[in-house]
């Protein structure tokens, strides 16, 4: 599993995808970031995801994005866990 720290990250490398819910998106999230709820990615990975593209998926404890790419990447997509330590 691919990881790098949010400080590393430029708009450029690929799309920053925030899991988290809404609300919390809401209070405090990465300006580049999209938010796409955690529940919401796993379900619809196939429609929401292009598996030609570089994904770095966040949340703000890591456990629910470390979740996430170690799925999307057995699913064959271009992820990387990112965190803000």
């Amino acid at each position: 599993m691919k990881r790098l720290n949010i400080k590393d990250y430029y708009k450029n490398m690929g799309i920053l995808i925030d899991i988290e819910h809404p609300t919390d998106y809401e209070k405090y999230h990465h300006p580049s970031s999209i938010n796409i709820p955690y529940d919401k990615l796993m379900l619809h990975y196939k429609t929401l995801l292009d598996k030609n593209k570089k994904y770095f998926i966040i949340c703000n404890k890591g456990t629910k994005s470390r979740k996430a790419v170690s799925i999307l990447e057995y699913y064959g997509y271009d992820v990387t866990q990112m965190s803000y330590e």
